[in-house]
């Protein structure tokens, strides 16, 4: 059994959590400690994940890189990558648009491998199970979808098109994501004219409505500086597609309302919303 060598590169909340999910079927599993934070570096401890000093270092040694960071540096970081001659599979499973993730093959490839990926889901802590779409080369996606096997993140490899996982992810982060954004608007009209416990009310009836849940509006909030560039890919997306894109970019700005909420896992439904309302 191939038992790769695995470099995660900005080992976040979710990509921490991924790679320690690969280690099960790998040598070994690198991160770079160059320029992270001491909080990256204190979950990487805890995952698990072999600390390396520089980049080079960490994709001389990998036979797999996988990039799981916001999507604003997503292209810069793939571009640092091809600078130093990686010759391996590079999984680029950032919330991008299908346009960029064909960008970043080209700036890869011949050199390296590019699959595209696209994480629908939660990390895998705690009972979650989030999905790693793939798509790309069929030798390259079949060594992916074996790095995860008998994980809590399930694969399903979508075809061999660059841009088909990006797309999937995307368009499906379209509607989770700004549909949070209008139960945080509705609430916040609703608390403005003291009727938002009538609104909860009228809600309950729904169950299958997100105005059911106005306790996950804080929860969206603390991850708007995520969110909000990832809305900004899918308003790309739409255009290029010929579809307006308006809708989108209004639910970024308004994530960029909620900046001084970044992982504030303490945060309120109310001071949720007091941010919003922030000029």
């Amino acid at each position: 059994m191939d038992q790769p060598t695995v470099g995660i590169l900005h080992p976040g909340s979710m990509g921490a959590a991924v790679a320690a999910c690969a280690a099960k079927n790998a040598n070994s599993v690198l991160w770079c400690t160059d320029g992270r934070s001491p909080t990256s570096a204190a979950r990487a401890q805890e995952f698990g994940l072999t600390p390396m000093a520089e980049l080079p270092e960490l994709l001389n040694r990998s036979d797999i890189v996988l990039s799981l960071c916001p999507p604003a540096a997503a292209e810069d970081l793939a571009r640092e990558v091809a600078g130093h001659g990686f010759t391996g599979v590079y999984v680029e499973g950032n919330a991008i648009s299908p346009e960029r993730a064909v960008r970043i093959a080209q700036l890869l490839e011949p050199g390296a491998t590019v699959v595209d990926g696209g994480v629908i889901g939660s990390p895998p802590v705690r009972g979650k199970s989030p999905a790693l779409y793939l798509s790309g080369p069929a030798a390259a996606t079949a060594r992916v979808e074996a790095l995860f096997a008998g994980t809590a993140v399930q694969t399903r490899t979508l075809g061999t098109e660059i841009g088909q996982a990006s797309a999937l992810k995307l368009a499906y982060a379209s509607f989770q994501k700004t549909s949070r954004v209008l139960v945080a608007l509705a609430y916040g009209l609703a608390r403005e004219h003291g009727v938002d416990q009538e609104l909860i009310a009228v809600a309950a009836r729904r169950t299958d409505s997100y105005l059911s849940e106005p306790q996950y509006v804080a929860t969206a909030a603390a991850r708007a500086w995520r969110w909000g560039p990832e809305m900004e890919e899918v308003a790309d997306s739409l255009a290029a597609a010929g579809l307006p894109p308006e809708m989108l970019r209004a639910a970024a700005s308004t994530m960029a309302r909620w900046h001084d909420a970044k992982d504030d896992a303490d945060l309120t439904l109310d001071e949720a919303l007091d941010q919003l309302g922030r000029l």
